[in-house]
């Protein structure tokens, strides 16, 4: 019997389909299958050394977080980038995140805020010599510091849904707008020492929302 979709979003960590899922996601992510690109299961499965089945149940977990579609007489494709989605997208990301930032702020640590500026200054190292894949995956772990702490789980669940949406467009929103990276950086440091001097949520959840919104401006100027 073929699994659901809830059957494939819970396979155990370190089998073959999770494997296979991590990485197909991560050649989507950092631009090797960038968008149209036909995914043929047999050419993945003989590239990862695995058989078509676990290939299979990879594609379709994928296909359920909107990185893949599927076309009949096609088979499955890397989705595109959707201007409207994308918009979309941020701005409800920006949203919950501000949101869920907000939430957070209060159980956030000492550890915790030296972790996110460690690697807020790796993001700062690499603006000299720009990696917008390594700088977009930076970006992730500084955020992720920042809202995984919020006690709301409905919230932190339509976060997590706003990144993966944004997991195939993350690789190369940085890559159109690399002059937004530096401001980003320096919006990052202002929101750490927000919640480092006990800002009130309300002060820290526009600082965040206005942070993500100013990607988003950027990137429809650049696209107009």
């Amino acid at each position: 019997m073929a699994k659901t979709v809830a059957d494939i979003s819970t396979t155990p960590a370190g089998s073959k389909a999770e494997q296979a899922y991590r990485a197909v996601k991560a050649r989507i992510v950092e631009g090797t299958y960038t968008p149209g690109y036909r995914l043929v299961l047999g050419t993945i499965a003989k590239d990862l050394g695995f058989s078509v089945v676990p290939v299979r149940e990879a594609i379709r977990r994928l296909e359920a977080e909107g990185l893949v579609t599927f076309e009949r007489n096609v088979g499955a494709t890397v989705a595109g980038i959707d201007p409207t989605e994308y918009l979309y997208t941020m701005q409800t990301l920006s949203i919950v995140e501000g949101a869920a930032t907000a939430l957070s702020a209060p159980l956030i640590d000492p550890a915790a805020i030296a972790r996110a500026r460690a690697v807020n200054e790796e993001m700062r190292e690499c603006l000299d010599h720009f990696d917008p894949v390594r700088f977009t995956r930076l970006n992730q772990d500084f955020h992720s510091v920042l809202f995984e702490h919020c006690p709301n789980p409905h919230i932190l669940d339509l976060v997590h849904r706003g990144w993966n949406r944004l997991a195939s467009l993350r690789s190369s929103t940085f890559r159109f707008v690399p002059g937004r990276a530096r401001d980003s950086v320096d919006e990052h440091e202002n929101l750490l020492q927000l919640i480092e001097t006990g800002a009130d949520a309300d002060t820290i959840e526009k600082a965040a929302r206005r942070h993500r919104a100013t990607t988003l401006d950027a990137y429809l100027a650049h696209t107009r």
